[in-house]
């Protein structure tokens, strides 16, 4: 399939690098977001400088309508396993997937569904529980993940500590390396820091060997 009618299918917008593409990474957004997310922007900005092709994708939910929640996660999984398997189609190089928050998890849950699919996962703001309610953990997928996973966290997010978060990535049998952003909460903003410079890096010292 050509680039042009997968963006059209998945509502995308690539990124793209100078030069043949060293892989693809498709990322999606958050719950109240859409694939216009500053932050995806800046990070799929960093992938096509580091010569990858890099995708920011609206999930179905979001394709929808403009504004509001999810609905329901079963579709926007689907959403998810249709964006890779164009990845793939590109034939583009390894394809590496992720997203922010619910994005992030949807993706983490067709990934331990659809083993093979992927060659990496990179997570961003991976919302362990609903704020203040941390007995109701969203990792029951974790051990059934089985590529290397990039979680990228600031250390101020009301959705799981770092703490949390290294004891839940430690079921993920694969190899696994948690980004912390110091002082950040779940929007990983910071004046400091350079998100995407340390996540995309992060994500390369886990990349396949081709």
């Amino acid at each position: 399939m050509s680039l042009e009618k997968a963006l059209e299918t998945i509502a995308g917008i690539a990124h793209q690098p100078d030069g043949t593409p060293a892989g693809v990474v498709v990322l999606t957004h958050g719950a109240g977001g859409s694939r216009d997310s500053p932050l995806l922007i800046r990070i799929c900005d960093q992938w096509a400088r580091q010569g990858w092709l890099a995708i920011r994708y609206n999930l179905p939910f979001r394709r929808r309508r403009p504004k509001g929640p999810p609905s329901g996660s079963t579709a926007d999984q689907a959403g998810v396993a249709e964006a890779i398997e164009l990845a793939g189609s590109l034939d583009a190089g390894p394809v590496l997937a992720g997203g922010h928050s619910y994005g992030g998890r949807m993706t983490s849950m067709v990934a331990a569904d659809q083993p093979g699919t992927v060659a990496g996962l990179t997570l961003f703001s991976y919302p362990l529980h609903a704020p203040g309610k941390p007995e109701r953990v969203r990792t029951e997928h974790f051990p059934a993940i089985t590529v290397p996973t990039v979680f990228t966290h600031g250390t101020s997010d009301p959705f799981g500590s770092i703490d949390e978060l290294r004891t839940a990535a430690a079921r993920i049998p694969a190899p696994t390396e948690i980004v912390e952003v110091t002082g950040a909460r779940h929007d990983l903003g910071s004046t400091v820091i350079d998100v995407p410079t340390l996540a995309v890096a992060a994500a390369l010292r886990h990349r396949p060997i081709q």
